[in-house]
């Protein structure tokens, strides 16, 4: 008889491309206690990658198993640490010389799972979606986008579906397309540095790749010496002709901790802006994932979802997921009952809108804190999470920009910027921080 585990590969291993499923699937470990699923991965750079780029598919493949929403977890093996212990992972030479791995060809081991054709467009990101399909035309002479929103509003999507439509669009036979995110680009230096294959490692970005998309910038902040290999790396792609693509959540004059060539080399091309989508864009999205679902969702029930998660399309999304497959394993219709039980898993919007005001006597409460501390110079482990909590949610709740923001809990904005990237790099790594952390703005919203 198959393990859960081994049925939840099987579910893997059909809906993902040979390559990826071999590489970073096949070789996981996992723990599983009820509905929690733990793996276990070979080292830090293969946990972050799969955190980062697998994270939601295997969580839609557990939950078909377990017939509930998994609680995930993906931690390293303990291990003694080699040489060189990122050739091991990521492959050698055919000659067993040992030097960092070319670049795998996109059609065979790039994780691209979405394209221009299903993102919907709304007045919110028209403009980002429209930059970024001319980006791509061969007739252009752009050679840099930034593309900039809250997390989970498209930039992924959006990221992913460039490096599908340059593909198709170039005029070589192989095209070597580097998609990853910053922590992994800063990840794969730092351990070149360590097996003095610093060359092969500028040899690699620089020379073997056609294309260079890379999310999460502000993973740069403070920084220097990485910076300045990145800097290096974007000036000798686009002499060449080449195209490079990034995204963030802060704009390119937000950022803080980041020499003033890379700022001016960010904000070169052109920008894109993602703003929160309406509730007629909302809806359009519900409409096209039931769509490819092949089911029908009732008006009220899309009305309902779309009202109560409106800032986070991935979340959105991934909850019609579960939605979808709660009714056919229980073989119901959906209806609003199983939709309120569904949501029960996600960070919902408040029924009334959070002000900063609010804000902050709520997440004074939950952490047991008085609102004085937040508001204070105090550097206690304990204020300092509150206060982070603090940014996140007026970040993602107010119209309020960064510096409004600092001027209001007396910092400047790049301590604001600071604290909510701390917050979403926990939140991203599932870490029980980041579990803690989602907890409490699960409260705030449902409490509001």
């Amino acid at each position: 008889m198959m393990s859960t585990w081994q049925r939840i590969q099987n579910i893997l291993q059909k809906c993902l491309q040979e390559g990826i499923f071999k590489v970073w699937i096949k070789p996981l470990k996992a723990e599983i206690n009820g509905n929690r699923v733990v793996l276990v991965a070979r080292n830090d750079f293969m946990a972050s990658w799969i955190k980062e780029k697998l994270f939601a598919v295997i969580q839609e493949a557990a939950f078909e198993v377990l017939g509930e929403a998994p609680i995930l977890e993906i931690k390293v093996a303990k291990r003694k640490p080699t040489k060189a212990p990122f050739l091991d992972e990521l492959g050698t030479s055919q000659d067993g010389s040992g030097v960092l791995p070319i670049l795998p060809d996109i059609s065979k081991d790039c994780i691209f799972r979405y394209s221009f054709q299903d993102f919907v467009v709304g007045p919110c990101n028209e403009l980002a979606f429209l930059a970024s399909r001319t980006f791509c035309q061969s007739y252009t002479s752009a050679d840099q986008l930034f593309l900039c929103s809250s997390p989970g509003l498209g930039k992924t999507h959006l990221v992913q579906s460039m490096g599908l439509e340059l593909l198709k669009n170039s005029n070589k036979s192989k095209v070597n397309i580097a998609y990853l995110t910053a922590e992994e680009f800063c990840s794969q230096l730092v351990l070149a540095i360590k097996a003095k294959q610093v060359e092969n490692f500028k040899a690699k970005f620089r020379e073997q790749i056609d294309i260079l998309l890379i999310e999460d910038i502000h993973f740069f902040q403070n920084k220097e010496k990485l910076q300045n290999e990145f800097l290096c790396t974007i000036n000798s792609l686009t002499s060449q002709g080449k195209k490079v693509v990034f995204s963030s959540t802060f704009l390119p004059k937000e950022l803080e901790g980041i020499d003033i060539q890379l700022i001016s080399r960010l904000g070169q091309g052109f920008i894109a802006v993602i703003n929160k989508p309406d509730l007629d864009t909302l809806l359009k999205i519900i409409d096209s994932k039931a769509r490819k679902l092949q089911v029908s969702i009732p008006e009220e029930v899309g009305e309902f979802i779309a009202n109560k998660m409106s800032s986070d399309i991935r979340q959105l999304e991934s909850c019609i997921n579960n939605l979808v497959l709660k009714a056919r394993l229980l073989k119901q219709k959906i209806n609003l009952e199983l939709a309120e039980d569904v949501l029960k898993h996600y960070i919902t919007e408040p029924d009334n809108v959070l002000d900063l005001d609010c804000i902050l006597r709520k997440v004074a409460q939950l952490y047991d804190v008085p609102v004085e501390a937040l508001l204070s110079k105090s550097r206690k482990k304990h204020y300092v999470w509150a206060r982070n909590t603090a940014y996140y949610l007026a970040r993602k709740y107010t119209d309020l920009s960064l510096e409004e923001i600092g001027r209001n809990f007396n910092r400047r904005h790049s301590t604001v910027l600071k604290g909510i990237a701390k917050v979403e790099q926990e939140l991203n790594k599932q870490t029980p921080l980041g579990r803690q952390i989602k907890q409490a703005l699960d409260k705030i919203a449902l409490s509001n």
